[in-house]
């Protein structure tokens, strides 16, 4: 349930308002827009009767909400929600670009590639410590060692770190080494995960599962929210279809549908989408054309030797020629990427 309270309700009202439904049992959340109040109930509203609560002095109008997610629901939440991560902000007219390769291979690599990606104009650096790959027998990542190579890179180019958790207990070395903890698709639905991250305040990438829907989606952003972290960043990494010339195919329509049912921030994949380097410059612009607030794109200085994903990485050079087209898409939908 949700209460719109009308224009210029005092503080005072929306506290005294909150007290009576905290009464309840219901834990009510306010929300102060521009030029709307809104108040999000969330626990079991039906001992609460609409029609009493419409007449209040207060209330506007009282909106039932059906569907099971409720903090990220754009029902809740109206307005865009903004999250900042050392001043760069996703889900504003800026739309961030997150580059770097699949895996830290060494302190060499990852720094040559930081640098690079700087000088092109991406904002955050990306790069896997801890990687779950399918085969026990692939490179499993640098661990700890690989987060220490990003600080490391941070601190050289004061780029922002986003990297992939995969166990609840390393939540306490990402939460002093990473900017953006990133939830995996593998990992979208490990609750007990997700239940931890809600305790923090850093802002989480929430990747869609391969074989998950939109709605369990957000519901895995729920977990986050309903511990108390409201700072989730939603990305579409593809889904798995029966179309195998690519390895997964890129929802496009997850964006508009997002952004409908959502305020939260939307980023796209295009490098885990395709699983193909040449059509990371295409799918790019597309997401972008689409609603994108933030590309997460695969950068690496020598794709054919990479430890992982090679194949649908791209090149510090070609990063380099796709940033302007990127701006040039951007600047027709009345943004920016530069």
């Amino acid at each position: 349930m949700i209460i719109v309270l009308k224009n210029g309700v005092a503080y005072e009202e929306v506290m005294e308002l909150n007290e009576w439904i905290s009464g309840h049992g219901i834990t009510a959340s306010p929300i102060y827009g521009s030029g709307t109040t809104v108040i999000g109930l969330v626990g079991d509203t039906s001992e609460l009767d609409k029609d009493v609560l419409a007449m209040m002095p207060c209330v506007d109008k009282v909106i039932l909400v059906q569907e099971p997610y409720k903090k990220s629901n754009r029902k809740f939440h109206p307005e865009n929600t903004i999250v900042s991560v050392n001043g760069i902000e996703f889900g504003g007219n800026k739309i961030p670009v997150i580059a770097g390769p699949c895996s830290v291979e060494s302190e060499e690599q990852i720094i040559l590639i930081a640098k690079e990606i700087k000088k092109s104009g991406a904002t955050l650096l990306r790069g896997g410590a801890f990687k779950p790959r399918t085969s026990p027998y692939s490179f499993q990542g640098l661990k700890s060692e690989g987060l220490m190579l990003l600080d490391m890179a941070r601190r050289v180019t004061g780029l922002p770190v986003v990297s992939e958790i995969t166990n609840p207990s390393y939540i306490d070395l990402f939460n002093d080494y990473v900017d953006i903890i990133q939830v995996g698709s593998r990992n979208m639905q490990n609750y007990e995960l997700l239940k931890q991250l809600g305790q923090l305040k850093k802002p989480i990438l929430l990747k869609r599962g391969f074989s998950n829907t939109i709605e369990e989606m957000l519901m895995s952003a729920e977990y986050i929210m309903s511990g108390g972290n409201e700072n989730v960043i939603l990305c579409e990494r593809g889904i798995r279809t029966f179309e195998t010339q690519t390895r997964n195919t890129l929802d496009i329509s997850a964006v508009p549908i997002l952004k409908k049912l959502s305020h939260l921030p939307v980023v796209i994949d295009p490098s885990h989408a395709a699983g193909l380097s040449y059509l990371v410059e295409p799918l790019t612009l597309a997401a972008i054309a689409a609603g994108a607030d933030g590309l997460i794109i695969e950068v690496h200085n020598d794709p054919k030797n990479a430890l992982s994903d090679g194949a649908q990485s791209i090149t510090p050079e070609q990063f380099h020629q796709l940033m302007p087209k990127m701006q040039k898409v951007s600047e027709a939908v009345g943004r920016t990427v530069l």
